[in-house]
C-alpha cells in the first residue's frame, strides 16, 4: 500500500478477561525465537511478488531486522538500519511477537524509470513473501530520516500490526478506517518512542488540518478520534488493547483468521472496551451518530458482553 505525505499517515485492563498464553507455549515460542536468531538471514532474496522481480542483497542484519537493497540503492545510506531496528523492537515490545521469527525483513528500492515506487507490507502468514514479516518500499531519495523517507516504512509496518497481532490474521477494521487512518496515530506513537519527537510533532501539526470524506465529509480522524483516545487512555497501551480485545472476542475461524468485518457500532464498542469507557460521545463528535449506528452499538454490547465498560 502506498504512503502519502498527507499521512492517509502493555497493560491489560482489569475489566477485560484475556486468555493467557501457557508457560509451556511461551517457552516453545522463546525457543523458536532464539533458534531463529542463531541463523543469519539469507544473503540474497529473489523477489517474486507483483511487478517485483529483482535479486536483492542483504546489507545489514541484527536481532530485529534483515535489510536488503536492490542494485540501484546507495549503500552509504545506513540510517534506516537503526531506525527500522528500533521501530521493530518497539513494535514487538508494544504489540507482541508476530510469528516465531523475531526479524522484520526490509527491502528498499531506489525508484528508477518510475518503477517500484511506493510501499507495501506482508505479514508472516502470507506465502507471497516467503512467510516473513516484510516491508518493501521504493523512493527516489533515501538520503535522510525525514518526512516520507521515515514515514512510509513505519506506515507499512503499521499494516503488519493491524493484521497480525495476538495470533490473529486479517484486519476487520480496514473496511472502516481504510488504508491510512490508524497509521496516523501509529506513526505518531512510533516516532515519539524511537527518539524522533521532532518528526512526531510534524505529524501532529499536519493532522490538525487533515480532513477526510469518510465516514462523513470533514472528518478529522486523528484530531477527534484517535488522539483523544490515545492521550486520555494509556497511549500505546490503548492502541494495543484494541487488538487484544478483538483477538479475544471477535469471530475467527480455525486458522485464527477473522471471519468478517466490523460495523460502526462494533468498532465503537471494541474501542470502548480498549479504553475502559463508553466512547459513544467521542464517536459522535468525530463522526456523527446515525440511527443505525445506535442499533449496531446496542447489538454489539449484547453479542460481545465480555467487552467491558460502563454502558
Amino acid at each position: 500500500m502506498t504512503f502519502k505525505m498527507t499521512l492517509k499517515i502493555v497493560m491489560i485492563s482489569a475489566f477485560l478477561p484475556v486468555v493467557a498464553v501457557s508457560q509451556t507455549q511461551k517457552l516453545v515460542n522463546n525457543k523458536k525465537n532464539r533458534a531463529n536468531l542463531t541463523l543469519a538471514p539469507q544473503k540474497t532474496w529473489q523477489e517474486h511478488w507483483w511487478e517485483h522481480d529483482l535479486l536483492v542483497s542483504r546489507v545489514f542484519y541484527d536481532e530485529n531486522v534483515a535489510f536488503y537493497y536492490d542494485q540501484h540503492m546507495d549503500t552509504t545510506v545506513t540510517w534506516p538500519f537503526k531506525a527500522m531496528s528500533d521501530t521493530w523492537a518497539y513494535v514487538k515490545k508494544t504489540y507482541g511477537n508476530m510469528g516465531t521469527d523475531p526479524r522484520l525483513y526490509v527491502v528498499f528500492h531506489k525508484v528508477v524509470n518510475n518503477k517500484l515506487g511506493g510501499g507495501h507490507p506482508s505479514p508472516y502468514f502470507d506465502a507471497s513473501h516467503d512467510y516473513h514479516n516484510t516491508l518493501d518500499c521504493g523512493l527516489g531519495n533515501w538520503a535522510s530520516p525525514h518526512g516520507e523517507q521515515i514515514g512510509m516504512p513505519i506506515h507499512e509496518i503499521g499494516h503488519i500490526v493491524t493484521s497480525a497481532t495476538h495470533n490473529t490474521k486479517g484486519s476487520p477494521s480496514d473496511v472502516l478506517w481504510g488504508d491510512s487512518k490508524f497509521m496516523e496515530i501509529f506513526n505518531y506513537d512510533v516516532l515519539m518512542n524511537i527518539g524522533m519527537a521532532d518528526e512526531a510533532q510534524k505529524v501532529y501539526v499536519q493532522m490538525q488540518t487533515q480532513h477526510d470524506n469518510f465516514p462523513v465529509a470533514g472528518t478529522q480522524w486523528f484530531r477527534n478520534w484517535f488522539y483523544p483516545i490515545y492521550k486520555d487512555h494509556g497511549k500505546a497501551a490503548v492502541l494495543n488493547k484494541y487488538f487484544v480485545v478483538l483477538a479475544a472476542n471477535f469471530p475467527k475461524d480455525s486458522d485464527h483468521r477473522f471471519t468478517r468485518d466490523l460495523n460502526w457500532g462494533e468498532f465503537v464498542h471494541f474501542w470502548s472496551g480498549a479504553a475502559g469507557v463508553n466512547l459513544k460521545a467521542q464517536a459522535t463528535l468525530a463522526f456523527g451518530w446515525p440511527e443505525d449506528w445506535e442499533t449496531q452499538f446496542r447489538a454489539a454490547q449484547k453479542e460481545f458482553p465480555k467487552v467491558k465498560y460502563a454502558y
